[in-house]
């Protein structure tokens, strides 16, 4: 898989009004020409504006559409979290949240005449809805699962053809999903694969799932199946993206919880890649900093490119859009500065010589660990007498020492014997940032540390494997284990361990 980098669209990638920011729209490629984004939300506003990527001639506009509906307005009420599918030159709404009333009325637009239609369809109706997901199925049908309409979490399968408008309800037999929204469904030959979202009780979930008996002509009994598969699977999340480009299903972004005793909101910025190939799950190399984390975007394969725009972190609505290429892509060439470029050397006056061995043992870390993102600068990591954050604990677990640096050590002792499960939220953070302060120190810090990265346990790829995470707010409730094992394990090498 080649390695990609992320580069963020200029004013002259384009010509045209770019879309504004919002979350909780759509957007759906119609062919390989345009890209058709609907709807949205934004500073607690909903959107039902059409803006339109024009892919041949790298333009952005905004087609004045025709047609009304029952309500005498052109298009579709103001929404956000709907689905939207294209079939042809066609794309298809359904659903979504206005305030918090869930829609469950149908749309489509035709993209040649730029005309709204409102559909009245007929059969197994599905109830009004948000967070549903959906997928074409073939060039004539829709396929749409889950969603939360209100009340509970949705677990229905439902089937539109999209010539005689029939809605068709699909009896699944055998095992079955948990009910979920926010979750991702695709299309991928004859089978439907659904990955997260949120289910009922409020867990966020990281299975993957295949439906099949979608396709007519293979006569099969629909059923679900859990998959399984090997390699580096995403955390659990909902609101991402799932992106079909090629041989890789390329899955970004989404919301999470973290935390051991509390818990809390993660954003995420990774790309994981579903290899339909390997039938594996792969990170997906880049060779700079992402975007910002985010939710709610959307992300649009382009040709070789990815095309993100929009989100929610929680705090933030975002409008700014980002290319995802392969290094070789020319767009890529504005990025004159490499990762390993940007990490300044340590000591302004050391010789060139020493520099260049401080920089080689930046980069083994980075190879050996398979990181992506730019590792922290290391005169970043403070020293502990500066760390308020880490005093400030230490003070309040050991009461009775007689300076900061020993109520430090008594913290480090504090840590050496607590198991998983008693580190609280608080002190994940003065965690985090002495586990990288001696990493820093001791393996990235020295001259020489090249050979020291062989020679002093350094376990390869496994080992190290938080140093590039910048907040305590990155890490999964299943990670604390494994970060206060790496913990112990510096401590122990470094001499430092128990005091008594």
């Amino acid at each position: 898989m080649k390695t990609h980098c992320w580069v963020r669209a200029s004013d002259s990638d384009f010509t045209g009004p770019l879309p504004r920011p919002r979350s909780g729209h759509t957007a759906v490629n119609i062919g390989k020409s345009k890209t058709v984004f609907f709807g949205g939300l934004v500073d607690k506003k909903f959107l039902n504006d059409v803006t339109v990527y024009d892919i041949d001639n790298n333009m952005w506009f905004q087609p004045e559409c025709t047609g009304s509906g029952s309500d005498g307005n052109v298009g579709p009420s103001p929404r956000a979290f709907h689905i939207a599918v294209a079939i042809d030159c066609h794309m298809f709404i359904f659903g979504g949240r206005s305030g918090g009333n869930r829609l469950g009325d149908f749309w489509v637009l035709d993209t040649d005449i730029w005309q709204w239609s409102e559909l009245t369809s007929f059969g197994d109706l599905p109830s009004s809805r948000d967070f549903a997901a959906a997928s074409a199925v073939g060039n004539s049908k829709i396929v749409m699962y889950g969603g939360w309409d209100g009340k509970k979490w949705l677990s229905d399968v439902y089937v539109l053809d999209t010539i005689s408008l029939e809605w068709t309800e699909l009896s699944v037999t055998g095992t079955v999903p948990p009910p979920r929204c926010g979750h991702s469904i695709t299309m991928i030959e004859k089978r439907l694969l659904m990955y997260g979202g949120r289910g009922g009780g409020g867990p966020i979930m990281g299975d993957l799932w295949a439906l099949k008996g979608l396709i007519k002509e293979e006569n099969e009994a629909p059923g679900w199946t859990q998959l399984k598969l090997p390699g580096q699977a995403p955390s659990p999340r909902c609101g991402h993206t799932i992106s079909s480009g090629g041989p890789y299903l390329m899955l970004f972004g989404g919301h999470g919880t973290g935390g051991w005793l509390s818990r809390y909101d993660i954003y995420y910025n990774d790309c994981v890649v579903l290899d339909r190939v390997s039938v594996q799950w792969t990170r997906l190399p880049t060779s700079n900093e992402p975007p910002a984390a985010r939710a709610y975007h959307s992300m649009n394969s382009v040709g070789s490119r990815y095309l993100l725009f929009g989100g929610f972190d929680g705090k933030s609505t975002y409008g700014d859009l980002w290319w995802l290429v392969p290094e070789d892509d020319p767009i890529a060439k504005r990025l004159t500065t490499s990762p390993s470029e940007l990490i300044p050397e340590i000591n302004a006056t050391m010789a060139a010589k020493e520099g260049q061995i401080e920089g080689s043992a930046l980069s083994e870390l980075q190879k050996r660990l398979e990181i992506s993102n730019v590792l922290p600068n290391p005169e970043n990591i403070m020293n502990e007498m500066e760390d308020k954050e880490l005093i400030k604990l230490a003070s309040r677990i050991v009461e009775e020492a007689s300076s900061d640096m020993q109520a430090v050590q008594a913290l480090r002792d504090h840590w050496m014997k607590s198991a998983p499960q008693s580190i609280s939220l608080k002190e994940l953070g003065p965690l985090l940032h002495d586990y990288k302060r001696f990493i820093t120190r001791n393996h990235i810090g020295k001259l020489g540390c090249k050979l020291e990265l062989a020679d002093s346990g350094f376990r390869g790829k496994g080992a190290f494997r938080f140093y590039h995470v910048k907040s305590a707010s990155q890490l999964r409730m299943s990670d604390v284990p494994n970060l206060l094992a790496e913990y112990k394990e510096l401590l122990s090498s470094t001499g430092i361990g128990l005091t008594g």
